[in-house]
């Protein structure tokens, strides 16, 4: 029976894989080929990659990308770091309610988060923009970067700031030279983090963009509703492997950075 129920368990992951995988894997296919018609194959061709960064639009829409995933990225990550420091000297209980607070734009469906945040720049009067997408972004964005820098605290310990202590050595100094270098690589993946979850936004970056701030998401929204073309599969694709990367990249920094204890990055 253990056998039996092992073998249901290995195809139900197998075809939960399939499921997730096989259309990823077709649209990196498909962004070579050399036809117009998606469900055409007619030959293997780089054109379409070639062509992605003659599209001004497309352009456009990388460079504000990257201008709101660097400016979200920088801003989240010292917020959420200093956010983990500050929680640290919190009591237990104080501690609790706010990390839940902390962790709130995590939980909360993106649709409901971009809608809130669409009323409150309506109430107080902010013209939608590349500015909105920034400050929408930071407004998550800061939990993933608090996550991961909270984690690596939590299994520090206190004893080599108390040894520092000990010492003579001052707060500034305590940080500089105990703290920081521990949670540094913490701190490197949760920037990672925040910045692949910007670059790849759609939904709260469509309720808060502005008509002259397109991004590269919002971009292939707009170009998939007339229709599904090589180009566009070659702009997922490049996404794709950036988000990967960058991922995995933040995994092995944090991995490092612990040693042969192994942490997850990713907060659920």
């Amino acid at each position: 029976m253990k056998t039996k129920n092992h073998g249901l368990l290995a195809v139900h992951s197998l075809l939960m894989m399939a499921f997730i995988y096989i259309p990823i894997i077709i649209i990196i296919l498909y962004s070579f080929n050399s036809s117009r018609l998606a469900a055409d194959w007619s030959g293997f061709t780089f054109d379409w990659y070639i062509s992605l960064f003659k599209n001004r639009h497309v352009l456009e829409a990388l460079g504000n990308s990257l201008t709101v995933a660097i400016v979200s990225t920088v801003v989240s990550t010292i917020l959420g770091t200093l956010a983990a420091l500050a929680m640290r000297k919190l009591t237990k209980r104080l501690n609790k309610g706010m990390g839940a607070l902390l962790y709130m734009p995590i939980i909360v469906p993106d649709i409901i988060m971009g809608l809130s945040l669409l009323v409150l720049f309506n109430q107080i009067h902010i013209p939608l923009g590349q500015s909105t997408i920034i400050i929408a972004h930071i407004t998550f964005s800061l939990s993933y970067v608090y996550v991961v820098v909270a984690s690596r605290l939590s299994g520090m310990g206190k004893q080599l700031e108390e040894a520092a202590s000990d010492l003579g050595a001052g707060s500034w100094q305590t940080f500089r030279y105990v703290i920081f270098p521990q949670i540094s690589p913490a701190i490197i993946s949760g920037a990672l983090i925040a910045f692949t979850l910007s670059l790849d936004d759609f939904m709260i970056s469509f309720f808060v963009s502005g008509p002259s701030s397109t991004t590269l998401p919002i971009y292939i929204y707009g170009q998939v509703k007339r229709g599904i073309s090589p180009e566009i599969n070659a702009l997922c694709t490049i996404l794709i492997v950036v988000s990967i990367t960058l991922i995995l990249l933040a995994q092995f920094i944090l991995n490092r950075g612990k040693g042969q204890k192994k942490q997850s990055v990713l907060p659920f």
